[in-house]
Formats: C-alpha cells, structure tokens, sequence
C-alpha cells in the first residue's frame, strides 16, 4: 500500500474506521446469510440482526482479541477510546465500546486492504 495513503488512513478518527467497519461486516454477514441458508428476505434481516447488534460484536471482539497483533491491538484500543457522543439504547456503554472498536479493527483493516487477514477475522465471528 502506498506509505502516503497508510499515513492519511492512520490520521482518520478512528470512528470512521468504525464507520466503514460496520457496512463492511453487515455486508459480510448478510452475504454470509444469503450463501448459506435458504431464508426469505424479511428472515435475513432478522438473523443478520444477531451478528450485528452490538452486544454480539462485542463478544466477537473479546473472543478473537488475544490473536491479534499489536497493531491490531492498538487499532481497537485507539477505537474504543476515542470519545463518542452517541448514546446506546439498548446495550451497556462498555458493550458499545467494544462493538465499535471491533468495527474499527475491521474498517482498519479494509481500508488498508489487508484483505487476507480481514477475510480471516471475518471468518471467526460466525
């Protein structure tokens, strides 16, 4: 990747990592969906709800966070801390953190077109 494109992505708030995260793994999951059931559309939106929802990625986040590298470990630490105005309304402040910390490690990955290693963590959360 180009150092100067690396270098202007590392200078993003990390919520906008999160932000391209969260389509990223939505899209990744209702791909997933399609591919592997035989579910109608208003079905599909339902079970993608579970992957989706906050709590679940939080849990995904705790369950791969001890095989990430440190960098890895510092994107997700650079997201959960960064100060977000948003109020969640149906999960805990913590659980929230976490979900879009696990946004931000996958929109970080994308947007460094690590997509080896992204296709990998996607992998593990379903």
């Amino acid at each position: 990747m180009d150092e100067e494109v690396e270098k202007r992505i590392n200078e993003m708030s990390p919520l906008t990592w999160a932000y391209i995260g969260d389509a990223v793994y939505e899209l990744y999951i209702r791909e997933n969906l399609v591919n592997n059931t035989k579910l109608k559309p208003h079905k599909l939106h339902l079970e993608s709800i579970k992957y989706v929802k906050a709590l679940a990625q939080a849990e995904n986040l705790k369950k791969i966070e001890e095989n990430l590298t440190e960098e890895e470990k510092d994107i997700v630490r650079r997201t959960r801390n960064t100060k977000n105005h948003h109020l969640p309304k149906n999960t805990s402040v913590n659980d929230y953190m976490y979900a879009t910390a696990f946004e931000g490690l996958i929109g970080y990955l994308y947007l460094t077109k690590r997509q080896e290693r992204l296709e990998e963590i996607l992998r593990q959360t379903v």
